[in-house]
Order: structure tokens, then sequence, then C-alpha cells
């Protein structure tokens, strides 16, 4: 299917990794410009050379007020125009709720919601102004289903479906077009690299690591773990020609994890 994105213009923040990573190659497959944006400059340029010729890098820390503006500012001068924006930026502390701090709240709450809510204040105008654009928030399937395992992540993940719905409210009439997702597990660095989600969840399990990770795709009605490509592939969707008629949806994309149907 060609889903109509060639010589567009994109946005991926947490690009230099899993499935910001996936969706900035998949944008570029598609003919699409993508700006990578991340903490880091050396993974920024490996994820770049995926794009085929197609990938810029920009090293910004999201939780900066002025990150947004100067994150759309960059993609419009170095491309001439902002199409579409992907906000999938996240951080998440697995921990019971009395062991947050205010400080692992702050954090979550300036990466999972701030910094997507000053994105798309950014882009959405400069958007408008062509009469298309295309927003994608990734969400989680915790988000609609909180848990007590990452009660600030579930709490802003929340927060960011609502905020993405008021957006989407808010240009959908200008022809910005804003919607999100909700993955449930997937096999990303999030969760297996050193020290990620799988050693946090097996510490506090008091599990080996490797039992923790093999029971994994049990979790899902599909019974087994999505790949960074099959989310990516729901985003490149959203942000194409073929999603016309989407608009404040809030897309599951969870093998089956959330037992709802909305």
């Amino acid at each position: 299917m060609d889903l109509g994105i060639d010589g567009r213009a994109c946005v991926v923040t947490g690009a230099s990794r899993g499935i910001g990573r996936a969706t900035a190659r998949l944008l570029a497959a598609e003919g699409a410009s993508v700006l990578l944006v991340g903490r880091s400059a050396d993974a920024l340029a490996a994820a770049a050379a995926d794009c085929g010729g197609r990938g810029s890098t920009l090293v910004a820390d999201l939780r900066d007020p002025d990150a947004g503006d100067a994150v759309v500012a960059a993609c419009v001068e170095r491309f001439g125009r902002v199409d579409a924006l992907v906000n999938n930026a996240g951080v998440i502390h697995v921990a019971p709720i009395d062991e947050l701090t205010d400080a692992d709240w702050q954090e979550q709450w300036e990466i999972n919601v701030m910094a997507p809510m000053r994105l798309m204040r950014a882009a959405a105008p400069r958007m408008a102004e062509r009469g298309w654009g295309r927003v994608v928030n990734v969400s989680s399937s915790s988000g609609k289903r909180p848990s007590q395992r990452n009660a600030a992540y579930s709490v802003t993940k929340a927060a960011e479906l609502s905020l993405s719905r008021t957006f989407a409210d808010a240009w959908a009439g200008e022809g910005v077009l804003v919607n999100a997702v909700a993955p449930g597990l997937t096999a990303t660095g999030m969760w297996l690299d050193p020290g990620g989600l799988a050693d946090q969840e097996a510490a506090r399990q008091g599990v080996d690591r490797d039992e923790l990770i093999a029971s994994l795709d049990g979790r899902t009605p599909r019974g087994r773990v999505a790949d960074d490509e099959e989310i990516a592939a729901v985003i490149a969707f959203l942000c194409s020609e073929r999603a016309a008629n989407v608009v404040g949806a809030a897309w599951s994309v969870d093998g089956g994890s959330v037992p709802t149907i909305l």
C-alpha cells in the first residue's frame, strides 16, 4: 500500500532505539524525510544510517521548556516544512507506588506529558498553514489499565491519551489529525537493555532476568511479545494520507492484553 507520504517531512522523538527507530526507518522507506530526535548523538547517527539518506538528527533534551519550538524549527529549517510528528520519547520507573519520589513523578510528567504538549503546540500551527498534518502520540496500554508496578507511568500515559484527544478536537478542522497508539509489551531496549524494565521487574519479583523475560509471552492473549516494527507499522499508517478519517483515536497495539473495546 502506498501511504502517500513521499516527500513529507516528519519528526520522530525517542528515535535512537526501539519503536522510534523502527518508525523513522519505515517513514523514510515510504519516501519521507525524517528528523530523528534523542539525547545520544552516537545512537541517533546509527539510527539515521537506517534511513537511506533521508534521516537527519537532532540532539535535544525534551524536558527543556524550549525544546518543542527548537525541534519544530529545526525540521522546518532542514526540510522546509513539518508534516508529521511522532511523540515517542518516554520514561518509566518500575517501583511500588510508596517508593516513587516526587522527582520520579515529575520526570515522567515532563517527558510523557509536557514534552508532547510543547511539541504539538509548536507543530500544529505550522501544519495548519498547509492544511495537512499528522500527529501520533505513543502512549501505552498502561494508560488504559493502571498498574501498581508503574503507577507514575500509568498516570502520565493516561494523561497523554487525554492530551492527544484534546489537541485532536482543537486542530482537526484545520486538517491536522491527532491520534495516539497504546502499545503493550514490546521487545525493545526499554525492556531488554541492561538495567531496563526486565532487570527492574526481575529484581522487584526476586526472580532471574531470563526467567522473567521467558514469562512475558504469556501476558498477552496473542501469546507473544510484539516487536518494534509491528508498532511502527501502525504509527506509519496514522501518519499517512490513508488515515484521512482517523481523528482522536487511541489505538491499542497490545496483542489484546487490555480487555476493552475502546
